[in-house]
């Protein structure tokens, strides 16, 4: 004879928050038991490439020009293959299609992105090269090249930033978001992985900085801390829902200085050699050459 189960206080609630219908946007049932992206795995797979990018200033630190070509080529075997599980998550994740045959179909497709991903490390190196040259220049207080990659906020956002900035361009879904995210809960940092961002780019101090997903970044920008790149408010369709995916935030030209605490809303351009003072609003296009203070 089977026991009845036991009633238990909390069998209402149990039975409330089982209907997921109602609040269907605050539960994921997963596509032929593919779980959710896993944001430990994300974030090994990311201090993988941190330590490929910049070898023996992260992992192994006993590195030699004989073993690392195999320290190398190890970290990115282990690199991909956990990235190609990841990629298929978040395909599945944003995928509302059960169909047997498109799962094979994302099951290539996260392996074919996860490849085309690797190879374009070398690229991701070269930008981050840039960065750390700007740290160096762009801060009196660095001694080496060395402490800006080790110790400096600037360069541990921007490595997940260009890593996640690839992922974005190769369309993976919810990775390259969750991949900034872990970059912005450490240092304070919020860069959308959507934003275009140039060559030699540094956030000096960093803390508090936004910059949206629509933002154009030109060379050599330098950025205080607390420094806004918003957009003023979503353009609403005819049945009032926001517009997503147009442009909104600002372009920022080549040797642009935007100093502590500056918001800049909209898609207005900032122009090339310019410098925006702290504390100031700035919602109209700014001329080339031009400073723009607190009055």
């Amino acid at each position: 004879m089977i026991a009845a189960k036991m009633k238990t206080p909390f069998d209402a609630v149990v039975a409330e928050l089982s209907l997921v219908e109602k609040y269907r946007s605050l539960a994921h049932l997963s596509h032929h038991n593919t779980p959710m992206p896993s944001v430990d795995t994300l974030a090994e797979i990311v201090e993988m490439l941190r330590q490929v990018l910049f070898p023996g200033y992260y992992g192994e630190s006993d590195l030699t020009q004989q073993n690392l070509k195999y320290y190398i080529g190890a970290k990115l075997d282990r690199a991909y293959a956990l990235l190609a599980e990841e990629i298929k998550r978040g395909q599945c994740f944003s995928c509302d299609i059960g169909d047997e045959t498109e799962c094979r179909h994302c099951e290539t497709t996260s392996r074919e992105k996860a490849t085309r991903f690797i190879e374009r490390l070398p690229e991701v190196r070269r930008l981050l090269a840039t960065d750390v040259e700007a740290a160096y220049e762009g801060d009196p207080a660095a001694t080496s090249h060395g402490e800006t990659i080790y110790c400096y906020p600037s360069i541990y956002a921007m490595t997940n930033f260009r890593i996640a900035h690839e992922l974005h361009e190769l369309e993976v879904p919810l990775i390259p978001r969750i991949i900034t995210e872990i970059a912005h809960s450490k240092t304070g940092i919020d860069l959308h992985p959507g934003a275009q961002i140039g060559e030699k780019f540094f956030m000096d101090h960093g803390t508090g900085i936004v910059v949206g997903g629509t933002s154009v970044i030109g060379r050599g920008v330098k950025i205080y801390q607390g420094v806004t790149l918003g957009a003023k408010s979503f353009p609403l369709d005819k049945d009032g829902n926001p517009i997503k995916g147009v442009p909104r935030h600002p372009i920022v030209e080549d040797n642009v200085i935007i100093y502590s605490n500056a918001t800049i809303l909209g898609r207005i351009t900032i122009g090339h050699d310019s410098v925006i003072g702290g504390n100031t609003w700035t919602m109209q296009d700014v001329p080339p050459n031009t400073k723009v203070l607190n009055k």
